[in-house]
């Protein structure tokens, strides 16, 4: 009989970490090892066993003294908790760099996330294709993303520019927003926005390189 998990309330901080394991997971399944212990994943994800102990006891006993924990049980608990069923239809505000880094990857690992429209305000991009996805101007923001039923936004416009981008996007009823600009948005309280901030991610690697 298949094992029914709740789905716990978790912290931020929590499911992060998950999508941290889960990664880890896949990569030790893809090299057929079939279990693993909270010290062997420690040394790959750089998390305290105790933390990932106390992160897995939110789902019940998933492990056994002594013999760890199978590597394809934890695989469906944790993709059942994080990976969404239904499609994610997400819009990219921004086709710099970054941007453009993203639209060419679209999330291949999970065929429910995806890009379908992409916009920018430099004259030089708008009303062209990059990476295979036309480039709407802000300005067609609202049309666009009634027309195309977006409830996931990505920003990577710049900290200075992303309030108003992000205002446009949250008057249109999106509720999730991915923000690569480390300055704090104003939403209303429905409105989740997770921060990216590529510099403080780099400096934390670097510290614990250096332990």
């Amino acid at each position: 009989m298949e094992r029914i998990i709740e789905k716990p309330q978790l912290s931020k901080a929590t499911t992060k970490r998950l999508s941290l394991y889960l990664r880890c997971l896949k990569g030790l399944e893809k090299n057929g090892v079939t279990r693993v212990k909270s010290s062997e994943l420690s040394k790959m994800t750089q998390v305290g066993s105790a933390t990932i102990r106390r992160d897995f006891s939110h789902f019940g006993e998933l492990g056994r003294s002594g013999y760890g924990y199978d590597v394809s049980d934890l695989i469906k608990v944790f993709s059942d908790m994080l990976e969404t069923k239904e499609e994610k239809r997400i819009a990219l505000i921004g086709c710099g760099n970054l941007g453009q880094a993203l639209l060419n990857n679209n999330f291949r690992r999970n065929e429910n996330l995806n890009i379908v429209c992409a916009f920018d305000n430099d004259p030089e991009k708008v009303g062209k294709e990059i990476c295979g996805y036309y480039v709407y101007s802000i300005d067609e923001m609202n049309d666009v993303l009634a027309k195309e039923k977006i409830t996931v936004a990505i920003s990577t416009v710049p900290s200075q520019n992303a309030q108003g981008a992000i205002d446009q996007v949250v008057a249109n009823g999106v509720t999730a927003i991915l923000n690569f600009a480390p300055d704090p948005l104003k939403v209303p309280e429905n409105v989740h926005v997770h921060y990216i901030d590529l510099t403080s991610e780099l400096q934390t690697l670097i510290y614990f390189d250096g332990q």
